[in-house]
């Protein structure tokens, strides 16, 4: 079957699902194999549910007249994706990075919804199913779209490049994320530098930190629009402060958002930087980025009980460690306490990247420290300050004991330590 005879049946849907527990009345079903379940054999389920058409790549669960059968299903949503961008050619805005990309793109998305019809990667479904998941979700009525990708190896984020082909591109930063995969901090720096690729082949923009070297250095031939706090740029940011929260001031406007530490700046700045660039005015961008209130457990202060709780427990790698044990050292709180999990997917470099973290903090005399997992309890000291835990459940187990009050917390580690978690017993 030919992709414009799929594209038809597309059109007659509502919308595009993969997942049978999200069906909703006249979707188009695409049944993806995964490791361990085919979802070719939820196809009869998806039509009961209210599915108008299946996609399905095995011929043992053909419908009769509600069965698209194609040879390979992933490939066909992908290339399904791409005909359906270039059919309605929305401006597009991709955004990568090691950190911040999902709290960018919600930035970006509230200040330019201000004044255009928008839509952006829901969470972060910023691979290779849920960058062609949100292009499907673009409407003729759709003036911009914002597309996170994540990668975390080489050629992934070329790869999505070519599907959502962007007219726009936006990298929050180069840090120590997935190095296993990218096979160190270079491979990061090549790896996310393949959206600069795409954009500088079709001569389309990039939006850039100024006062980030690598991507001055690696975008200087091309077409940019940029924010700087300290060089000549399109947009100067003259003042930042974070006391918890973020404070930016352009040349007339004050910005106070309810994003917590200084590195949220860089995100704000960007979403206040393409904003400009699309013609909002200062007072709607102001007024955008002050609604917006982070979620899922991305830099979220909390209260609970007698303690108040900065809990940043979604992710974790060395260069987001770094500025979010910087920002929590230098806010002005009594009793603090720092619960920090195993950062992930660090390869080779994982125990001296944990041990960087601990050595850091060695003369931090104002924190006391819980680091918990296997990679940072191979670093166990006998510092008074410093307590190492194998499991949550060790630390679980202790802590609930300490009953721990009138203390203002830092909790960050990598998603599956499951941090969150240390909310029940506090």
């Amino acid at each position: 079957m030919e992709i414009k005879d799929i594209y038809s049946k597309f059109l007659e849907c509502s919308s595009v699902c993969t997942d049978t527990r999200n069906i909703t009345q006249n979707s188009l079903f695409i049944a993806l194999k995964g490791e361990k379940f085919d979802a070719n054999s939820f196809a009869q389920e998806a039509i009961n549910k209210g599915a108008k058409y299946a996609i399905i790549d095995n011929p043992e669960y053909q419908i009769e007249n509600k069965t698209l059968l194609i040879e390979n299903s992933l490939e066909t949503l992908q290339e399904l994706a791409n005909y359906h961008r270039k059919k309605l050619n929305t401006r597009l805005i991709a955004l990568t990075g090691s950190n911040g990309k999902t709290t960018t793109k919600e930035l970006i998305n509230a200040v330019l919804s201000s004044k255009y019809n928008t839509i952006a990667t829901i969470g972060n479904l910023n691979n290779h199913i849920g960058v062609p998941l949100t292009l499907l979700r673009l409407t003729p009525k759709t003036e911009i779209g914002v597309i996170e990708m994540g990668a975390n190896h080489q050629k992934e984020i070329e790869f999505l490049c070519n599907i959502a082909q962007p007219d726009f591109g936006y990298i929050t930063n180069f840090g120590k994320a997935h190095l296993e995969g990218f096979g160190g901090t270079e491979g990061v720096i090549k790896g996310k530098s393949e959206l600069i690729t795409y954009l500088k082949e079709n001569n389309k923009l990039v939006f850039i930190n100024s006062d980030d070297p690598i991507q001055k250095e690696k975008t200087k031939d091309l077409n940019v629009f940029s924010f700087s706090k300290s060089d000549k740029a399109n947009i100067e940011i003259k003042e930042v402060t974070a006391n918890p929260m973020v404070k930016i001031t352009l040349t007339n406007t004050t910005i106070e958002s309810n994003l917590i530490g200084i590195y949220n700046a860089t995100n704000i700045s960007a979403a206040i930087t393409i904003g400009k660039y699309f013609g909002i005015e200062d007072q709607e961008i102001k007024k955008a980025i002050e609604n917006y209130h982070p979620n899922n457990n991305r830099s979220q202060i909390l209260v609970k009980n007698s303690n108040k709780i900065i809990l940043d427990a979604y992710n974790a790698n060395p260069s987001s460690m770094e500025v979010a044990l910087l920002n929590f050292n230098q806010l002005k709180e009594s009793n603090k306490i720092a619960i920090l999990g195993d950062m992930f997917e660090l390869g080779n470099e994982s125990y001296d990247e944990h041990k960087k973290i601990v050595l850091s903090q060695e003369n931090n005399q104002t924190t006391t420290f819980y680091f918990i997992g296997k990679e940072f309890y191979k670093n166990k000291n006998s510092y008074k300050h410093f307590h190492f835990y194998e499991d949550f459940e060790s630390f679980q187990k202790e802590i609930t004991q300490k009953k721990i009050q009138n203390s203002f917390l830092l909790v960050k580690g990598s998603r599956g330590m499951a941090l969150e978690r240390t909310l029940d017993i506090l």
